[in-house]
């Protein structure tokens, strides 16, 4: 067999349905988000404005943070050292996951190398202690929790989307007497629409099933103190595992969960994708715990981030331009074909000097190809104004729909 040959077939049956993945050069320039260089493959760079960044109230760049990171580096060098059970354990893991705790009003949190990490290995860790356990999964689930409950080797039971009515059918046709755990996201990245987490707390309660919440694209953004939705919708306390990120609000690297002592115990104890990896340097540590606290009491950035959003949505809704009109911060606009997606972001970015990342199957359906937008408490009216006109002007005038057609 010829390897190399067989992987090149592969690649390039992915570029002829235009789901090649191709990644953009970006350098950040401190204190200029969402300002970043690009450079290109020709050499050449230039400035552009992204659009479809996580970091969405700028704390990646946020004086408070850079402080703690460099007073950290400082201290304590460059890395942790090693695995968290081998002299990788540091002080500021400790202080961050009294912060965590203290964030979600819960007894322990435990942090992990990322969200991806956190979900296999909370999910997976949970699914294989529990005996004969039964997982109900949203359909929209990211990947690291899919991963995690087929890493777990129980039953996985996939309920429609965001659907508490097709969810209480499976709880209902499931034994009464096996463990369950309820799987579900607050807000879901790709669809920007978030869950009815109330209802899906009611059922958990009555069929004595666990509940476990992803809040990445929530915590910071939502709440009082930023914890996420759950917060945010008086619900916190009513969820047993909450899991989280640093990688988007918080704007550095790393995930966590926060739950009961004896659940995160039990994690900790067993998950493997938290045993066998290299902690955390004590500079993203110290970084988070700053941008944590910082929007325990801040409300400003979540202030404009609302405000940019609100005016994005508002304008797209009166261009009749076809975005997922969910509740969140996250604004999907449909193209619904993946070359003609690409295209559009080639468009912005050597036209117009915008970035966006096309998303296409199998991250999302075949024929809902999108444009993922991300206004940021950084972006203001007028980075808004501008994207819009430019997107109107490339829907109205149709040019980029007949360009792809006659590709």
């Amino acid at each position: 067999m010829d390897y190399n040959q067989f992987f090149a077939e592969k690649v390039e049956g992915l570029k002829a349905e235009g789901r090649y993945r191709t990644f953009a050069t970006l350098e950040r320039i401190a204190g200029k988000f969402p300002q970043a260089m690009y450079h290109a493959p020709d050499g050449q760079s230039k400035e552009v404005t992204i659009w479809c960044s996580n970091d969405y109230l700028g704390m990646g760049q946020h004086p408070k943070v850079l402080a703690a990171m460099t007073d950290a580096l400082n201290a304590s060098g460059a890395g942790a050292g090693g695995t968290r059970n081998i002299s990788g354990t540091t002080r500021l893991h400790v202080e961050l996951e009294a912060c965590l705790a203290d964030l979600h009003n819960k007894e322990a949190g435990l942090v992990f190398s990322s969200g991806y990490v956190a979900n296999e290995g909370a999910l997976s860790a949970l699914g294989q202690l529990l005996p004969d356990c039964i997982i109900f999964s949203d359909a929209k689930n990211h990947a690291s929790m899919i991963h995690g409950m087929k890493s777990s080797r129980q039953k996985v039971v996939v309920f429609e989307h965001n659907d508490v009515d097709h969810l209480e059918q499976c709880l209902k046709s499931a034994d009464p007497k096996a463990p369950k755990i309820i799987a579900f996201e607050s807000v879901y990245s790709m669809e920007g629409d978030i869950a009815p987490i109330a209802e899906i707390i009611a059922l958990a309660k009555q069929y004595n099933a666990l509940t476990y919440l992803d809040e990445v694209h929530g915590v910071g953004l939502y709440g009082p103190r930023g914890a996420g939705v759950a917060e945010e919708r008086g619900l916190m306390d009513d969820i047993d595992i909450i899991e989280g990120t640093f990688g988007k609000a918080y704007g550095l690297m790393g995930g966590y969960i926060a739950g009961k002592k004896e659940t995160v115990d039990a994690v900790r104890s067993f998950a493997s994708g938290f045993i066998f990896t290299t902690s955390l340097p004590p500079a993203v540590l110290a970084g988070a715990i700053a941008s944590i606290e910082h929007l325990k009491v801040s409300d400003i950035e979540r202030q404009k981030q609302r405000r940019n959003v609100a005016h994005f949505k508002a304008r797209l809704e009166n261009a009749g331009m076809p975005y997922m009109q969910g509740e969140s911060h996250i604004v999907p606009l449909i193209v619904g074909e993946p070359n003609c997606c690409k295209l559009v972001c080639d468009v912005l970015m050597q036209q117009y000097d915008i970035y966006v990342q096309p998303i296409n199957y199998p991250t999302v359906p075949r024929g809902t190809e999108r444009l993922r937008l991300t206004a940021t408490a950084e972006h203001n009216i007028e980075y808004v104004d501008h994207l819009c006109d430019i997107l109107e002007k490339l829907w109205v005038e149709n040019h980029v729909y007949q360009y792809a057609m006659a590709s």
